[in-house]
């Protein structure tokens, strides 16, 4: 899969093509589905298959820290798409020229001059341009006017649910991991480089993997086990962290993860953490030792679950 950043660097080789557009956030089953009908289409017309993100996400741009918690980062995102039948992936930077754009010149500098769209496939509520004046509506009437095609991606639903980055959201909030993954189609994970820690972890006998988390709002938070992917060994087992630590006094959001039975060295190495089944809430204790007596029952919680599946 091409990626490609910014309009500027689209080439006469991007064009013709069939695409589709969205935030495409957590790359969930709905998703799947439109990139499965895009590239079966690009299969039927000959033509390449190009997916139009967004960089930031228009919320995150407009709300900033009150936006919906990100599912993936850029580059889970990136890296999960990367497993489809997707020739390229335009990103597109939004920005303030972005937000300005109205509808009618989106449709004409991105989806005509840009990319020279034959068939564009979108959700059944994707809204664009200045305001969100653009819609379904617009797309098929300039489909008509400059000879391509425009259809609408229905809803795809999971037993009786509708499939949506929110729906998702709103199941890592309250650690219902079993129905976050029917809608994923995969289970929940976070992916970051181990980075150096204060080291408190260590002195108390439970060292943990530490990941700087890059996100203006996370989904989840709480005490979790866990497993590790990207080691030699894998999966790892443990128990993970993911919060503020607040009995430290921890200001900026840090995945700490206490690796069961495992005794390397592994600073700088991208890890991915599978999140399995959320042990308790993030609380704030009177005293370290009354935070190192919980983290004892939580490893026994973690292994505990882990003997039981």
């Amino acid at each position: 899969m091409e990626l490609i950043f910014g309009l500027h660097n689209l080439q006469p080789v991007d064009m013709p093509c069939v695409a589709t557009i969205g935030n495409f956030d957590g790359v969930h089953l709905g998703h799947q589905a439109v990139i499965g009908q895009l590239a079966e289409k690009g299969a039927a017309m000959n033509l390449p298959t190009t997916l139009i993100t967004f960089e930031p996400t228009p919320a995150e741009y407009f709300a900033q820290d009150k936006a919906p918690a990100r599912l993936t980062t850029f580059r889970e995102k990136y890296v999960t798409l990367k497993r489809f039948a997707i020739d390229r992936l335009l990103v597109l930077p939004f920005n303030q020229r972005l937000s300005s754009m109205a509808a009618q010149d989106f449709i004409t500098k991105v989806l005509i001059e840009g990319l020279d769209i034959r068939y564009l496939v979108v959700g059944d509520d994707f809204r664009f341009g200045k305001g969100r004046t653009g819609d379904f509506q617009l797309l098929q009437q300039a489909g008509n006017d400059n000879n391509f095609t425009v259809v609408s991606m229905p809803s795809f639903c999971v037993d009786g649910e509708r499939v949506s980055s929110s729906g998702i959201r709103s199941a890592l909030a309250t650690g219902d991991f079993d129905r976050a993954e029917r809608l994923l189609g995969r289970y929940y994970h976070m992916t970051g480089k181990v980075a150096h820690g204060d080291k408190r972890g260590r002195e108390w006998g439970f060292p943990t993997a530490n990941i700087n988390m890059k996100r203006k709002v996370i989904p989840l938070r709480g005490i979790f086990a866990v497993e590790v992917f990207g080691l030699e060994r894998e999966p790892v087992f443990g128990v993970a962290n993911l919060g503020t630590r607040p009995t430290v006094c921890g200001i900026r959001t840090l995945l700490e993860v206490h690796l069961f039975d495992f005794d390397e060295q592994i600073y700088g190495r991208r890890i991915n953490v599978i999140f399995r089944h959320k042990i308790r809430e993030e609380v704030r204790f009177d005293s370290f030792d009354a935070l190192k007596e919980q983290i004892g029952r939580d490893v026994i919680s973690a292994r505990d679950y882990f003997s039981s599946i």
